[in-house]
């Protein structure tokens, strides 16, 4: 006998399933439409296009929020607003976490944070890079305290995980308040203008404590935060960008503090570049780009700069050199000279930092005249910040080569990675001035009262001036102590690193033991 409720069953379950098909979609069609006309692509889409194709396997895809409260017992979709699990980039073992915007804003719950979490151990345990796309509205109000404990856990595995596996967070819509302190903890953060934002408060808030009027944009947008504040790494004009950014960048990294980046391959030619020969201009107050210098000596179009618009007057990121991963610090003459400032000596830190957890050795071009001064600098903590670089390069245990295609003056020289703290090698070009000066200060200084009794000061200025740069300015006293390993011609440079970084291949470094040290933050 045919069962009189099977009918109803029936219609139950094709309803459930369709209402799981577009709770599996991103809530529904039309909020994927509403995203789209936004510039944005779905959660989903997203992934498709970071990931291999048909390499993505999903996990957490039934998990719905546990909440009854405000109305939320009414509504229940499948993931609960983030799309989570594991795939390959180029080959290689990657977890994702994506979140969805069209369900409930992306905001975070109790198990939007667990799924989270999840991907974030099977990466530890398994030792692979973490990517979050990070699309929400900040913690689910209707919740409470629990979507603000799930942000903790977040937060607590993120910091676990740092110097453990590359993590790296794409910011493709709003990311504000508590949320924002989990991509800061991660290695590297990209934005997308126009569509991505970052805060700790908003617009309105801001407005109604400083009374400021500003937009979403000026206050957290991409160019804000590449340019003034230095909170994002790279931008991009759109998210396809931003995922091919994110790509590119995975292809220098290793998969976990134990292993080493892979590299491409590469067939060894004329390694000679006359063209570096003629760089450096006669005058030594003039500038020129230190990129010139760094696309001379690196496999060619291997160049990827970290922070381009932020501190500018030092220039870091990812380059290869016979196919091998590799970590660039550059003094950049064009802009202030190359000076150490605040902003840049954590820029270089943090990077330094980076390459030393993942095993990516560190070239470093040094032309810098000192740090830069003022009542500015210094009361806003030159000293702790530029001792930031200092430690950075102490600590670090990587293979370390120094090129000095300039000046090396002052307390700076001991910081870019100098022989006193640790460099592997140090090289100069002829042009290299190592002194604790420049040599007009210098013998301003040293020949004050001579100068002063001259007949001709001026004369007597300049005849003190070229004795010093004799005797002081040049890379042969510093090669004469050891300082230096080998005064060589630009030209030379790229087939001296390849041979140099070549033989630290298997370079071996501990330091003391200790729980761990105390940078000065």
């Amino acid at each position: 006998m045919p069962d009189p409720h099977a009918h109803d069953a029936l219609s139950k379950t094709d309803l459930l399933a369709r209402k799981n098909e577009e709770a599996l979609l991103g809530g529904g069609q039309a909020r994927i439409d509403a995203q789209h006309k936004k510039g944005k692509l779905t959660a989903r889409e997203r992934l498709d296009l970071l990931l291999d194709e048909g390499s993505f396997e999903e996990i957490g895809k039934f998990v719905m929020h546990r909440a009854r409260d405000f109305g939320l017992d009414q509504e229940h979709y499948l993931g609960d607003g983030v799309v989570t699990g594991y795939g390959t980039v180029h080959g290689r073992l990657v977890y994702v976490f994506s979140q969805d915007f069209t369900v409930f804003g992306g905001s975070l719950s109790e198990t939007h944070a667990e799924k989270i979490v999840k991907i974030m151990d099977l990466a530890l345990k398994n030792g692979a890079p973490v990517i979050g796309l990070n699309d929400s509205g900040g913690a689910r109000i209707q919740e409470g305290v629990v979507s603000l404990g799930g942000y903790a856990d977040i937060f607590y595995k993120n910091t676990l995980a740092s110097g453990v596996v590359p993590q790296l967070s794409a910011i493709m819509g709003p990311c504000a308040g508590g949320a924002v302190y989990s991509p800061a903890i991660t290695d590297f953060i990209l934005m997308v203008e126009d569509t991505s934002y970052m805060f700790v408060t908003g617009p309105n808030v801001v407005k109604t404590v400083t009374h400021e009027n500003v937009t979403s944009e000026e206050l957290g947008g991409a160019s804000t935060h590449s340019t003034k504040s230095g909170v994002t790494h790279f931008t991009a004009a759109n998210e396809v960008v931003c995922i091919q950014q994110l790509k590119q960048l995975l292809s220098y990294l290793p998969q976990n503090c134990e292993e080493t980046a892979p590299a491409m391959p590469y067939t060894a030619g004329d390694e000679s570049r006359p063209a570096l020969d003629t760089i450096i201009p006669d005058n030594a107050n003039q500038p020129y780009d230190i990129r010139e210098v760094i696309d001379g000596l690196v496999d060619a179009g291997s160049f990827m700069e970290v922070h381009q618009n932020f501190a500018e007057n030092i220039v870091v990121g990812f380059a290869r050199l016979a196919g091998r991963s590799l970590g660039i610090v550059g003094n950049q003459p064009a802009v202030l000279a190359g000076v150490l400032d605040i902003n840049a000596s954590t820029k270089a830190a943090r990077f330094v930092r980076f390459c030393d957890s993942f095993n990516i050795p560190l070239l470093v071009l040094e032309d810098v005249p000192g740090f830069l001064p003022g009542t500015d600098q210094e009361w806003r903590g030159i000293i702790t910040n530029g001792a930031k670089l200092l430690y950075a390069f102490c600590e670090a245990t990587v293979p370390r080569i120094t090129v000095i295609t300039r000046k090396a003056y002052g307390g700076a020289y001991d910081v870019m990675n100098s022989k006193h703290i640790g460099a592997d090698l140090n090289f100069a070009w002829p042009t290299a001035e190592i002194a604790v000066m420049g040599a007009k200060g210098a013998a301003e200084i040293i020949f004050k009262r001579e100068i002063a009794a001259a007949n001709d000061p001026a004369a007597k200025l300049q005849e003190k001036v070229a004795d010093y740069q004799e005797k002081f300015a040049t890379p042969y006293r510093a090669a004469h102590r050891g300082f230096v390993d080998e005064v060589i011609l630009p030209s030379q440079t790229r087939q001296k690193l390849i041979r140099a970084f070549k033989m630290l291949e298997n370079k071996v470094a501990t330091l003391p033991r200790k729980k761990h040290g105390n940078i000065p933050l």
